[in-house]
């Protein structure tokens, strides 16, 4: 619609009823063009500034129904009223159907003019609603696309970060673990060995994400195969051959799952210290669902908590483990049944859970 008066084309070849028309709508605001024919109206159509059309149905050559087909057909197309002097309903509903937006039954006398008005004023508000309609969906889809090329961006960018964060760490595991192979002193070693493996359990849920297509969640029994491969890798000799994983397939948050790995590292690595005094023995761990939440156990065969303390134990693993544990607000307790040592772990899946008691059994 134009910014001034809106300008209505009337395609007619009856010149009498067109001077009629022009000078009753001109007085109600309109200023009118004539077309005498549809190839004539389709002219003034495409060079454009025509806000609506009322299209006559009866004229030689291109009828108004073969006119008002080539009318919709192009780009930004004014609404049309149709006007016809033909009582069969069938004729209005073709019309609507191929495209107009009214239709008027018209008389030789020219009655139908004011009708005409109110007709051609409904079709621009209507014209108007749909291109407004238009305009918001185009603005909607058009977001739509800057979003998803924004969270693209960003995913790559995640992966990125998360690739370096990886390398970095593993890089520094693996500074500590030829540190820990060049000390002579057995606690130096072993202190190395410990950070490596707590380092070992970060990197891992950085690779995690790396490789995932969800940015936001850690699928435990992956990340926990990785971790216990890398330990198996860093271990002397074989004293982690029978080290076991079964786990389901719960997804945890990457916060979490970095608790949950920092737990599981010092719990084997307690039990590969301290549980087997003349050998490498079976440990197992071993991760499922329990109602609404998880339960982690970490189990050996061995000599069992009630045996003598080693000189050795800093208690830095119990602190870790009732830090994380603290973290993943977790019930930590020793199975008193098992005859070796079984320290069992219950947490939510999410962190929505109130904070647990922690009672850890780690040296």
């Amino acid at each position: 619609m134009s910014q001034q008066k809106p300008r209505l084309l009337y395609i007619d070849d009856d010149e009498v009823l067109a001077r009629l028309v022009a000078h009753v709508l001109e007085r109600q605001g309109f200023e009118v063009v004539h077309a005498v024919s549809g190839d004539a109206g389709l002219e003034l159509i495409a060079a454009g500034g025509i806000d609506v059309v009322a299209l006559d149905q009866y004229m030689p050559d291109l009828d108004g129904l073969d006119t008002l087909k080539r009318i919709c057909a192009v780009p930004n197309a004014p609404p049309v009223v149709f006007v016809t002097a033909s009582q069969d309903s069938k004729i209005a509903v073709t019309a609507l159907q191929a495209g107009a937006d009214d239709y008027l039954v018209k008389d030789t006398q020219g009655e139908f003019v004011p009708l005409l008005h109110v007709a051609a004023e409904n079709a621009l508000r209507k014209d108007q609603v749909r291109k407004a309609r238009d305009e918001a969906e185009a603005e909607v889809r058009a977001s739509r696309d800057r979003y998803a090329a924004l969270a693209a961006e960003r995913e790559v960018l995640l992966r990125e970060v998360n690739h370096r964060i990886g390398n970095s760490l593993q890089i520094i595991a693996s500074l500590l673990h030829l540190q820990a192979n060049s000390s002579t002193q057995s606690d130096v070693k072993a202190a190395l060995n410990n950070a490596m493996g707590r380092v070992a359990a970060v990197a891992q849920v950085h690779r995690r994400l790396y490789t995932s297509n969800a940015f936001n969640s850690v699928l435990l029994d992956q990340y926990l195969e990785a971790l216990l491969e890398d330990l198996r890798r860093s271990a002397e000799g074989n004293r982690m051959s029978r080290l076991t994983l079964k786990a389901a397939s719960i997804e945890v948050d990457p916060d979490r799952a970095v608790a949950i790995g920092i737990i599981v590292n010092e719990l084997v690595m307690n039990a590969v210290k301290y549980a087997y005094p003349d050998g490498p023995g079976p440990i197992h761990v071993e991760l499922e669902s329990v109602g609404d939440g998880v339960q982690l156990s970490i189990t050996d065969d061995g000599v069992g908590l009630g045996a003598t303390a080693d000189p050795r134990s800093t208690g830095m693993g119990q602190r870790i483990v009732s830090a994380m544990a603290t973290k993943l607000s977790a019930d930590v307790e020793r199975d008193p049944a098992h005859a070796g040592t079984r320290i069992l772990l219950r947490f939510a899946r999410d962190d929505t859970a109130p904070t647990a008691s922690t009672r850890p059994a780690s040296s």
